[in-house]
């Protein structure tokens, strides 16, 4: 797999970005003839390579991290290079610290950079095809939420959103973030949460109302992402991940709950259910994609 760290500077967040970007390299091949294949230390086996082409694209993955991670750590705690390599699937990994991934009241915009400078940036630079089809949104824990309210707001940009164990942040459930803006848990303990969110009285009808939006587009018959939602038995934020189950079913979407019986809040879960994710929920070709397909 090759692996890229990319940063530039985004005009959405006005600060330079760490973006990772893993590209399945290990299934490509430069080698088509007997002669070149003679001079090379490493010999592709016939059949298991996919030649480099002009212009090819791959499907791609926005895979985002949880809280008190970056770009990195995934590549570092989970398998995720590996099982994306099998699979023949580009992979972006952009660090949005601890955000929740909103356009925050405090006044920078995190989901304007993930939902409309990202995909330009990374369809423009890099080999990502750009048909909604070949898009998918995947995160863990915070991450998971945040896949989860860009793939509502913007149903135009992934065929499929997988929720692993997200239990912090953007929620179709309206209610539930409201009382949680509301507490002192929030306040107290992580102030970031209600001065990304703002006033829990403000909540509802603005742009973090997931329920509201996702409500809207179902009723104007938009053609909506694809949702699958995966949380272990053990987890502590189960109760919160089976209300936005409880809203998805509600307004009739296309949805898959998964518990992952066993599993907890934690790297094993995460590591084994992006393995299983890509293994089993999204439609990935397993091949490139070459120019006029």
């Amino acid at each position: 797999m090759g692996l890229l760290r990319f940063n530039y500077r985004s005009l959405a967040i006005g600060k330079y970005i760490d973006i990772s970007i893993a590209y399945p390299t290990d299934m490509l091949s430069f080698v088509e003839d007997e002669e070149t294949l003679n001079r090379i230390a490493f010999k592709p086996q016939p059949g298991d390579k996919f030649p480099y082409r002009p212009n090819m694209k791959f499907q791609t993955v926005y895979l985002i991290h949880g809280g008190g991670d970056d770009d990195s750590l995934t590549y570092r705690y989970t398998n995720a290079e590996r099982y994306a390599q099998e699979h023949c699937v580009m992979l972006v990994t952009p660090d949005i610290s601890n955000t929740f991934g909103v356009n925050a009241r405090y006044g920078i915009s995190w989901q304007t950079f993930l939902s409309e400078e990202l995909p330009k940036v990374v369809q423009g630079l890099f080999a990502s095809s750009p048909k909604r089809e070949d898009n998918f949104i995947m995160g863990y824990a915070m991450g998971a939420n945040v896949a989860l309210g860009t793939a509502v707001m913007h149903p135009e940009l992934y065929h499929t959103c997988v929720d692993i164990s997200g239990g912090i942040g953007m929620t179709l459930d309206t209610a539930k973030l409201k009382s949680e803006l509301e507490g002192d848990h929030f306040r107290y303990r992580m102030p970031l949460f209600n001065a990304s969110f703002g006033p829990a009285e403000e909540l509802e009808g603005s742009e973090f109302d997931l329920y509201n939006t996702a409500k809207k587009f179902k009723e104007e018959g938009r053609e909506l992402s694809k949702f699958k939602i995966i949380c272990g038995s053990k987890e502590f934020i189960r109760r919160r991940v089976e209300g936005d189950v409880a809203k998805l079913q509600e307004l009739e979407y296309d949805l898959e709950y998964i518990v992952a019986e066993g599993f907890d809040h934690n790297f094993d879960m995460w590591d084994t259910y992006i393995k299983y994710s890509l293994d089993n929920l999204l439609p990935l070709r397993n091949a490139p994609i070459y120019e006029n397909e």
